[in-house]
């Protein structure tokens, strides 16, 4: 997917269990909007939610085709799906997480050549890894290529999956620093602001950040960035614990860097990460973050700021909250470092280098990142 590539494929096939938006569809967005004409795409959600093309340039070639998908009918898929790749016949198939991976079982034993990427967990793999998924991962995924942008997902995937070396690549997300350059903060009220963004779904945990926050007794506001399921019961319980005048949910908001560049920190309150791009974003922002530690979190951030990454408990964020809220000239050099730090780690121009090599290297040459 880049000028400089050799042998690119020509038609990539992309497919999400969703493409609302999120971190996998914001970088998948990031890659063809980087990589322009030079591919064809079609885009295969497999809830039919297609939120995320509000990304895509209007100058790609893309396009979402209507499949007949019968949710939790893997035999029942397959026969289909295996029709649709050879009557498309992809250069590339590429898959994302495990609520797509029933496409890369249809696509044995390689119609298409093949890169999985594997971005985390949702609440049914918070804590443990289920049997079947770990044995289909390792039967169906050992002959691609297979993409993980965090170490814990690296280490998951060789350890417990057992893939062999060969297949696996360890590509951080990047973000586009410029984005977060001279821009106007718009504040939506007065200082400080403690704030997020996240889809508002269960394996966010953003019921412990209300908590935390209404239990920090910080002044200023509470700004809760994006849309979801959970939007009503959140709304609920920031009623019941008394902080509604002073939490903000600002529903879906198409680019949030003007939203996060006028907090004065960062909340994040997940009970599963791996390498989220809303902490990148808030790195680039030069924000300190109050954290759960989750995923990769932790070795993202700056180290002036790993103190403040804490336990999956209310009391625990409630306490980083309060501490980098007193201390604002703290917040002052944390922001600074984790700005410095994303700059030398997390500059999108490394991993749209390692993307073109990705999807740019023939079948059995594939660039190895590490």
């Amino acid at each position: 997917m880049h000028a400089e590539a050799t042998r690119a494929p020509r038609t990539v096939l992309s497919v999400f269990a969703t493409f609302a938006v999120g971190g996998p569809q914001a970088r998948f967005a990031a890659l063809a909007n980087r990589f322009g004409g030079r591919y064809r795409h079609v885009i295969v959600a497999m809830d039919g939610r297609t939120d995320a093309r509000e990304r895509l340039s209007p100058r790609l070639d893309v396009s979402f085709p209507e499949i007949a998908i019968r949710p939790g009918s893997l035999f029942g898929n397959l026969l289909p799906f295996r029709r649709t790749l050879k009557s498309l016949r992809p250069d590339l198939l590429l898959t994302h997480n495990w609520g797509s991976l029933e496409w890369a079982i249809a696509n044995l034993p390689g119609l298409a050549r093949h890169i999985h990427f594997e971005d985390g967990f949702g609440p049914e793999e918070r804590d443990r890894q289920l049997p079947r998924r770990v044995h289909t991962r390792r039967l169906v995924l050992r002959r691609s290529t297979v993409v993980l942008p965090s170490r814990t997902l690296l280490a998951i995937a060789g350890d417990i999956w057992r893939l062999p070396p060969r297949v696996l690549h360890y590509v951080p997300n990047g973000i586009d620093l410029a984005r977060f350059d001279g821009i106007r903060p718009e504040r939506l009220s007065a200082p400080p602001v403690v704030g997020t963004v996240a889809a508002l779904r269960p394996e966010k945990n953003l019921a412990r950040l209300l908590r935390a926050y209404a239990a920090s007794d910080v002044p200023g506001s509470l700004v809760i960035v994006g849309d979801g399921t959970e939007r009503p019961v959140l709304q609920a319980l920031a009623r019941e614990l008394g902080i509604a005048a002073r939490t903000v949910f600002t529903g879906h908001v198409a680019d949030p860097a003007a939203l996060i560049a006028g907090f004065d920190l960062f909340a994040l309150s997940s009970d599963t990460e791996q390498m989220p791009i809303s902490v990148l974003e808030a790195m680039a922002a030069r924000l300190p973050l109050a954290a759960t530690d989750v995923g990769d979190v932790r070795t993202m951030l700056a180290p002036e700021n790993r103190a403040f990454v804490v336990p999956r408990d209310d009391a625990a964020l409630a306490a980083a909250l309060r501490s980098l809220v007193a201390g604002p000239e703290l917040c002052a050099r944390i922001g600074a470092a984790n700005r410095a730090r994303a700059e030398q780690e997390f500059d999108q121009e490394r991993m749209f280098a390692v993307y073109a090599a990705l999807f740019g290297a023939g079948p059995d040459n594939h660039a190895r990142t590490a």
